[in-house]
């Protein structure tokens, strides 16, 4: 369905789309993950509800931003390349990877992240067209 709309919707509209759909995905992902790790922490409380809502923000904020860089890299590579195919998430992927593992600043992490996520998007693009 997001092709019929590629060439009409502005990348910057697709961007705050994907970012408001998996940054609120990640938003209810750490509200199921974060009592559990704030419980092995053995937190109580006020305590235990800060560290609920910051992981909650963390993770929210993490997943929107990932979301974002790949699908404006995408619409833009795309855009670029009048094409419509698998490269177009695999770059988009390699962007978005090196974006996740940035602050690592480890090269080795930001070189393996990059390739995994590129791989990853190419595979569900090129098995999306068959």
């Amino acid at each position: 369905m997001e092709e019929d709309f590629d060439g009409f919707v502005p990348c910057s509209s697709l961007v705050v789309d994907s970012i408001l759909r998996v940054g609120t995905a990640g938003a209810i992902w750490g509200l199921c993950m974060s009592p559990y790790d704030a419980n092995k922490k053995g937190l109580t409380d006020l305590s235990r509800a800060a560290f609920v809502a910051k992981s909650v923000g963390k993770i929210s904020f993490q997943c929107g931003l990932v979301a974002g860089v790949f699908s404006g890299t995408r619409c833009v590579v795309q855009r670029h390349r009048r094409q419509n195919d698998w490269v177009n998430g695999f770059i988009a992927g390699a962007v978005a990877g090196a974006t996740v593992a940035a602050r690592t600043r480890s090269w080795k992490q930001v070189v393996g992240m990059a390739g995994l996520v590129s791989a990853c998007s190419a595979a569900a693009d090129y098995y999306k067209a068959i």
